[in-house]
């Protein structure tokens, strides 16, 4: 039996990589305890998406398990054992600003939890590919030294750079830099992986997202940028934007396009590879672009103030170069831009509401 393991299979990445995985492995076993209303309250509850997961695909099997509890998933893994062909590891908790609240759970949820599910991915199906989804915030706040302009929506790179063209690349410094508490816990993730893949010879890679983003995410104010967004400019409820003018640019990618980086990877699998992976120069916007969007749109005005207080650790501008991933996998590609992402968004969080 082909068997696929996802953590988080109830948030926006895990639910994808069920759908997009659902007939191509015999089984989908999902684990995910639904932390995110834990992190963000009941608005941010994922138990709606696991019950149309349950619903929807007769192959998906579902476990509470806690990912921080080695017990818990040592009873999935003996069970199923070497029928695991791959883990795609999405548990996280998202938020830099949520991290400093609860250190601890943070750390205990992002290192601690890779680790055990890289432990018992080694000891009882060593075969099978492991997939991370890592974040752009190992490196910290070291894209903001880089040499930025001012235009009149956004901040953007001086086209002298050798990042102008296509964006920040895998040999970015993680190094010397402010991370949040999210970021440190995430950078110890994502050397284990790479460890993992390099020190035990598995296979590992490593997706370093920028702005995740689909249909499919319960945003909050803490996390899930656009969806968030979106939700705001529908429902008419107050939006806050926090530093740099509203002018910050993310790049943005969609659950779709990411889930099927981790498929081309799955089918050539590498040793602790690190990959960045985001919206590139295809899909990026800065607030202040996003808010237009989301108006035009709804057709309606959003209600937004403007906060001088940046997050720590934020990023000024971050745009990712995936040049790597696809030289090393060039029958991938982006599906989904931003107008048609944002619209999806839109609809989905309408016919919920």
């Amino acid at each position: 039996m082909n068997i696929a393991l996802v953590t988080g299979s109830a948030g926006l990445i895990g639910s994808e990589a069920v759908s997009f995985f659902s007939d191509k492995f015999d089984l989908i076993i999902g684990i995910d305890n639904n932390m995110r209303q834990y992190f963000f309250g009941n608005e941010a509850s994922t138990a709606w998406n696991r019950n149309r997961l349950e619903e929807q695909f007769a192959n998906y099997k579902h476990y509470q398990a806690d990912i921080r509890e080695v017990s818990q998933l040592e009873v999935i893994f003996k069970e199923y054992g070497t029928d695991i062909k791959c883990v795609l590891h999405t548990a996280a908790q998202p938020s830099h600003d949520w991290a400093a609240k609860e250190p601890f759970t943070d750390f205990s949820v992002n290192a601690n939890g890779t680790l055990n599910m890289l432990e018992m991915t080694r000891l009882h199906a060593p075969d099978a590919v492991f997939i991370f989804t890592s974040t752009n915030k190992v490196y910290g706040d070291n894209p903001n030294y880089l040499p930025l302009i001012e235009t009149e929506t956004r901040f953007e790179i001086d086209a002298s750079h050798p990042y102008f063209e296509n964006g920040i690349d895998e040999n970015h410094s993680i190094d010397h830099t402010k991370h949040s508490l999210f970021g440190a816990s995430k950078v110890a993730a994502d050397v284990l992986v790479q460890e993992y893949g390099r020190y035990f010879g598995m296979k590992t890679g490593i997706f370093r997202g920028g702005c995740l983003t689909g249909p499919n995410h319960s945003g909050t104010a803490l996390h899930g940028f656009l969806s968030y967004l979106m939700k705001c400019a529908i429902t008419g409820n107050h939006y806050t934007i926090f530093g740099y003018k509203g002018k910050q640019v993310r790049d943005n990618i969609h659950s779709y396009d990411l889930v099927n980086m981790f498929w081309n990877f799955y089918l050539n699998p590498r040793a602790g590879e690190v990959y960045n992976a985001g919206g590139g120069r295809f899909a990026n916007c800065s607030m202040l672009e996003a808010i237009a969007i989301c108006e035009e749109m709804t057709g309606k005005k959003m209600s937004y103030s403007y906060s001088e207080t940046n997050r720590i650790g934020d990023h000024i501008w971050y745009v990712s170069d995936l040049s790597k991933f696809k030289s090393h996998y060039p029958n991938w590609n982006w599906t989904f831009g931003l107008n048609e992402t944002l619209q999806q968004i839109h609809d989905g969080i309408a016919s919920r509401l």
